[in-house]
């Protein structure tokens, strides 16, 4: 048996439970609360029950602990509470990275956060390109910054005018999963 068969497996499970969030949030534009409580539940189960080790996705296989697992939970959910509280991202985004977060552990969680952003930041380009809507998203961000420069020049914060509303909404889901893969695909690698 191969030594990273266990490594391989929590990748091709972690991979199915992503699948799913991903054809959830491509179809209904939502992701179901059971289907990421069941990935969190599966994920947790793992790190505590393994034997103990440097990760799920580690050459020296094995479970992080029951505490790793949580904090990796918490870590997703405070990393992408502020961009929900904004609007930007939906309830079930962040609980998705929550999800990532109790399989991956706190340290890799922040990598694939970074790669979700970046993949997020290029489906938001690309979703702009697609639906011609360039010159009301550079509006938007011309506001926000005049706005953000003014209230710098006074002393004192403003609190941002809304947007205007984007036709547009983004299966983040597919950013969480490029960005998770992404992370999890590169500690193999650069485990050899």
């Amino acid at each position: 048996m191969n030594s990273q068969s266990p490594a391989i497996a929590c990748l091709l499970t972690l991979a199915a439970w992503l699948a799913g969030a991903v054809w959830f949030d491509l179809r209904e534009r939502r992701i179901p609360n059971p289907w990421v409580a069941a990935g969190l539940v599966c994920g947790i189960a793992l790190q505590a029950l393994a034997s103990a080790g440097a990760g799920l996705f580690d050459r020296s296989w094995g479970g992080l602990g029951l505490l790793q697992a949580l904090l990796g939970a918490a870590a997703g959910l405070a990393l992408f509470m502020p961009l929900y509280v904004l609007r930007a991202l939906g309830a079930g985004d962040v609980k998705l990275l929550a999800m990532v977060g109790a399989w991956l552990g706190p340290q890799l969680l922040l990598g694939a956060t970074l790669l979700t952003l970046l993949f997020g930041g290029a489906l938001s380009l690309a979703a702009m390109l697609a639906s011609r809507s360039s010159r009301q998203v550079l509006g938007n961000v011309r506001v926000m910054l005049t706005t953000t420069l003014l209230s710098a020049q006074v002393g004192r914060l403003t609190p941002l005018a809304a947007p205007s509303a984007s036709r547009v909404r983004l299966p983040y889901a597919v950013a969480i999963a490029l960005g998770t893969l992404g992370q999890v695909g590169w500690q193999l690698y650069a485990g050899h």
